[in-house]
């Protein structure tokens, strides 16, 4: 049973605190929908869409009236597109044919974001795979609710270098294409390692070939629930300290495993995975970097920071581990510049740097997040910044990502706006040495050794 007292301080932590869910993402599978043809291809995605997620926004409505829960995002997320759309697109065009169906079905049922306009290529591309790959500027740039993912690596297949150089030019052209809003499309656009099949967060979200017909996933994020936790022990030991995190996690979960049983019982879709991601957003309060700051770092980037984070993200995780039976998702800390007021605090005073931002990414949940970097920035170094996580993810065997955004037409000192929950960015200063001849190499880094278990 669920005392009075747990009652009162879920609704102290909503009231607060900034607790919500942050998504309920609806993942439907397009297999079905594969079709030589591509009108026939594009009307069976819309009708498949809009008849597994025409309830979906009334539901999380229903949900948040019904137990006063802030439901932040209703979202859906596809199977990757690459695979949907080979048997019927000859050009890249075809593809942004495909881009518009999902732009158009997003907004009848009114999510805010549909992900899976994605390819999987850690290994090799197909001439499908390259052919939506490609197509991303175009895509990103005459659609709205659009996300994009390319996962390149991974600790069994190595890393896909022809890739990760392909993606340095689609970072680019997609930055030219919406150079008129700061360069946005670049925020719907993310490099992965190690991708996992069942995250509800955006823009990395895709619907698995692991996963059914239709699954709901749920991302719960309480930053500010955790930071206000932190503080109440501001003296303790580091026992103390991640007793109180792992607690505070767990607390978090249960209200996500609430949501997602509901939302999976009221829509007859079953229940995916809770993804407890301490997500951050621009509002004050929400911050990971002010819950680092009250561990004990004068700023976010002063010595200790990657330690102080890896102990956040560890204890986050095995609270969240005791509360429901399927965490999945990337769970544990986001660290995204443009939507963490104590993050951009820190880039502005030259306190946190992109080097230091890469050190974090080895123990945090994903990687170099929603940084904004001068738009004279070339593609081969953008390239090497994107094989430079990769590695990181495939050695360590965790989920990495890469979301740069190279403002055209800005430089270090300005800032770049992006709006609502992606927030805006002061422009980070990228290392200027040439890495072409390193980039300009074929072919694919192997897998590392400990890779080969079986």
């Amino acid at each position: 049973m669920i005392s009075v007292y747990e009652v009162k301080e879920t609704n102290k932590m909503i009231e607060h605190e900034n607790l919500d869910v942050r998504t309920i993402t609806l993942g439907i599978s397009l297999m079905d929908c594969i079709d030589s043809d591509l009108a026939k291809l594009n009307e069976k995605i819309y009708h498949k869409i809009i008849s597994l997620a025409g309830n979906l926004v009334a539901t999380g409505q229903e949900i948040e009236h019904e137990f006063g829960i802030p439901i932040v995002n209703k979202r859906i997320s596809v199977t990757p597109i690459a695979l949907i759309g080979g048997a019927a697109c000859r050009t890249p065009d075809d593809y942004v044919e495909i881009a518009k169906t999902l732009d158009r079905s997003a907004k009848e049922v009114g999510v805010n974001f549909i992900g899976g306009y994605s390819a999987l290529v850690s290994k090799a591309m197909t001439a499908g795979d390259e052919r939506l790959i490609r197509s991303i500027p175009k895509a990103l740039a005459c659609t709205e609710r659009v996300c994009s993912s390319i996962n390149v690596g991974s600790t069994r297949t190595g890393i896909n270098m022809d890739a990760v150089r392909l993606c340095g030019d689609i970072v680019k052209e997609t930055a030219e294409a919406t150079k008129e809003q700061d360069s946005l499309g670049c925020a719907k656009l993310v490099v992965f390692c190690n991708a996992p099949d069942d995250n509800p967060f955006m823009a990395g979200a895709f619907l698995g070939v692991t996963e059914g017909d239709a699954g709901i996933n749920v991302g719960v994020s309480g930053p500010g629930v955790v930071r206000n936790a932190v503080r109440q022990v501001r003296s303790a030991d580091f026992e103390e300290l991640c007793e109180t995190i792992k607690k505070t996690a767990f607390k978090i979960t249960r209200v996500g495993q609430l949501v997602a049983g509901e939302a999976s019982k009221r829509m007859g879709i079953p229940f995916g995975i809770i993804d407890l991601s301490l997500a951050p957003t621009p509002a004050v309060g929400d911050s990971v970097a002010e819950i680092l700051e009250e561990i004990g770092l004068e700023r976010v980037g002063a010595p200790g920071t990657t330690a102080a984070l890896a102990m956040l993200n560890d204890q986050v995780k095995k609270g969240g581990v005791m509360a429901s039976s399927y965490v999945g998702g990337l769970s544990g800390a986001f660290i995204p510049v443009s939507e963490d007021q104590g993050m951009i605090d820190a880039v502005k005073l030259g306190a946190l740097n992109l080097e230091k931002l890469e050190a974090m990414t080895c123990v945090c949940s994903v990687g170099l997040d929603m940084i904004a970097i001068p738009g004279k920035t070339s593609a081969a170094t953008i390239s090497g910044i994107i094989a430079d996580e990769m590695a990181i993810g495939m050695v360590n065997q965790k989920t990495t990502a890469v979301r740069l955004i190279p403002v055209i037409g800005k430089d270090v000192g300005e800032t770049a706006e992006f709006g609502g929950l992606l927030g805006y960015a002061p422009i980070i200063p990228v290392n200027e040495y040439d890495c072409s001849a390193f980039i300009s190499r074929q072919g694919r880094i192997p897998a590392p050794i400990h890779s080969f278990k079986n």
